[in-house]
């Protein structure tokens, strides 16, 4: 099984084809450029790869949450992809490609949201499967649900923007934290497997971004 998966949803770029197990990725940081780049990014990692669009079983994107317009980005070029090579696509959470990056069992994702907020997820990995033990949300950090139990992995830039505040929160909760780790289109890929293998793939049309968040900006009675 070959599969391409694009991820744009934060302050980076990534590209990653995965093929019967290996995969192969690029990155680079992209800011508000993920538009300009990402089919440069495709392209060249075809190329690199040997392969063609209509090599691949699946298209896989970051679907969110995350940068309003970064998500779009991934979302409308998958459909674009897709469409024309008559692919299936996927959506893939961008809070549990977080956690399966993190490399640990039990994973606290918050990443920063913008208006002093952020947007968390918590997830378990048991038996080589990942389990929401708390679905994606957004609020501020001195309120971010709290899971059961220790030995929590935080991760994500959340806490190096709020670390005081979520490290206050969650506490004896936290065993480690990397404010570092961000979403990868690699772990998206992996990801997808199992959603295409079992034929959960759906159509371009289909493919829609998870924002979370229903808007951006405040109204002035809301200030």
């Amino acid at each position: 099984m070959k599969i391409l998966a694009l991820e744009t949803s934060g302050d980076y770029c990534s590209v990653a084809l995965w093929r019967d197990g290996a995969i192969v990725d690029r990155e680079m940081p992209a800011g508000q450029r993920q538009s300009g780049l990402l089919l440069d990014l495709v392209h060249e990692l075809l190329l690199a790869s040997g392969e063609l669009l209509r090599d691949v079983d699946g298209i896989a994107f970051g679907a969110g949450p995350g940068s309003f317009t970064g998500l779009r980005v991934a979302c409308g070029v998958t459909q674009g992809l897709a469409a024309g090579a008559g692919k299936p696509v996927a959506g893939i959470g961008t809070l549990l490609a977080l956690a399966q990056a993190s490399g640990a069992a039990r994973v606290a994702c918050c990443i920063d949201a913008r208006m002093g907020e952020v947007y968390c997820a918590a997830y378990e990995k048991r038996d080589d499967e990942w389990h929401t033990v708390q679905e994606a949300a957004v609020c501020a950090p001195a309120a971010v649900p709290l899971p059961p139990g220790n030995g929590w992995h935080g991760c994500g830039n959340g806490f190096g923007v709020h670390g005081a505040v979520l490290r206050a929160r969650y506490g004896a909760r936290l065993a480690a934290v990397d404010a570092t780790l961000h979403a990868r289109a690699r772990e998206v890929a992996a990801l997808a497997v199992p959603v295409f293998a079992r034929g959960g793939g759906g159509p371009a049309e289909a493919a829609a971004p998870l924002y979370v968040r229903d808007k951006v900006a405040l109204m002035t009675h809301e200030r």
